[in-house]
């Protein structure tokens, strides 16, 4: 994956010359790119890279037009697919789902459509429709969350978990923690859907605080819940009680981290960077003759005070 990434990279900056290969030789390739408006932190971030790489993108490849459409919503990001295809006639699509199951069908259709599709982070309900599939690794994230959790606790203690948008990725995220405490003696008080969002993981919060007296960790699995989390812990006056795991690798958990936080100890990176892999790799089914199908899987690294430092851009938007 490493090797990947290097060339992929020197593929953007040198061009490979293919600019002046396959991609000139043919007529404008348009590739849309479909995604969830910037509704919380890691999609803003996930909108600003996004806009990065058409920028670069359509800067090395003159005959490439990159067509960024952002939804609000399931539906309206449907309408944007339908769009995309009878409209502007595109070549190809990358699309991060808004959620899973309502975006499998016109996905489908987007395939069967004859396009070359490309899936982002949160996978379809039904596995095969995309031609390749790029994402951080779900089910490490929550392995790792949970192992650190177990290791502090000792493999004993209450925790909370405040799960995502109902989609493939919180399933993941979900399945790969609760396997790693399980036959420990960490009990899991209960579960609720946040939706990596800051405003419902304070109402999470704030509910779970009012019904358990005594909480040792929470699993807030993304870092937008997890500023919510701090609110409402900070607000219950109960910061000494219990520290935070999240996720994603928003700059401004990973400077608690950095600083020594203990409420928030650690975090596992998740980048909203991501979406310019896709589209990187997307480019290449078009200016390069190397085979792109497949899977595309990046590292679930944990943030840790001592090396923390390594991941901290405070200019980035998330």
């Amino acid at each position: 994956m490493k090797t990947f990434t290097k060339f992929l990279g020197a593929a953007c900056v040198m061009g490979l010359g293919l600019a002046s290969g396959s991609a000139m030789a043919q007529e404008k390739i348009k590739i849309g790119v479909s995604i969830p408006a910037a509704t919380h932190g890691w999609a803003g971030g996930l909108n600003y890279h996004a806009a990065e790489a058409e920028k670069r993108i359509e800067a090395a490849y003159p005959n490439i037009d990159v067509i960024i459409a952002t939804a609000k919503g399931a539906t309206e990001q449907a309408n944007d697919l339908e769009d995309l295809v009878s409209v502007q006639n595109i070549d190809a699509l990358v699309v991060l789902p808004f959620e899973s199951d309502p975006l499998t069908v016109p996905v489908q259709q987007v395939k069967q459509a004859g396009k070359f599709v490309t899936v982002v982070d949160r996978g379809l309900s039904l596995p095969g429709i995309e031609d390749v599939y790029v994402a951080g690794n779900n089910p490490e994230l929550g392995r790792v969350s949970g192992e650190y959790i177990k290791k502090r606790l000792d493999g004993k203690g209450k925790i909370v978990i405040l799960r995502g948008i109902p989609t493939v990725v919180d399933e993941e995220r979900v399945e790969g923690f609760l396997k790693e405490i399980e036959g420990s003696d960490i009990e899991v008080l209960d579960m609720k859907h946040a939706n990596w969002n800051r405003d419902d993981g304070y109402e999470v919060m704030q509910d779970f605080l009012s019904r358990f007296p005594k909480i040792d960790a929470v699993w807030a699995q993304d870092d937008d819940i997890t500023l919510g989390v701090i609110e409402a812990i900070k607000q219950a006056d109960r910061t000494d009680e219990m520290f935070i795991v999240g996720g994603a690798g928003m700059k401004d958990i990973i400077k608690r981290v950095m600083d020594g936080d203990k409420l928030t100890p650690i975090d596992v990176l998740y980048p909203p960077s991501m979406i310019a892999t896709a589209m990187d790799i997307t480019v290449l089914k078009f200016v390069s003759n190397g085979a792109v199908e497949g899977r595309y899987i990046l590292g679930a690294t944990v943030v840790t005070e001592e090396n923390a430092k390594n991941f901290y851009f405070p200019d980035s938007p998330f």
